[in-house]
């Protein structure tokens, strides 16, 4: 089965991480890891109500930490592991420049 999920940050700019091969995480460890990036890279919500959808916080991180963490082959193969694990998708596109995380 495929497992991959994608970050667009530009029309010219995209990272693909494999997860075929990879070992899975499970849901509440890739909660944990979004949930930290989310106050390590000081991310703010995107809704006015201050309420953090897993799929905004998958985005929000990603576009926080840009192509210089989504480039360090370690950070970005955990980022792909957890989003994977905490959104319970396969396949997964983030379209950071459109706001949208797509299945």
């Amino acid at each position: 089965m495929q497992s991959e999920v994608s970050v667009r940050l530009a029309d010219d700019q995209e990272f693909r991480f494999d997860l075929t091969s990879a070992e899975p995480m499970a849901h509440e460890a890739g909660r944990r890891w979004l949930d930290d990036q989310f106050t390590a890279l000081d991310c703010e919500p995107l809704r006015a109500s201050g309420k953090v959808l897993l799929a905004d916080k998958v985005l929000t991180v990603a576009q926080a930490a840009g192509a210089h963490l989504l480039a360090q082959p370690e950070w970005g193969q955990a980022f792909a592991r957890a989003a994977s694990a905490a959104l319970a998708r396969n396949v997964i596109r983030v379209d950071v420049p459109a706001m949208a995380v797509t299945y």
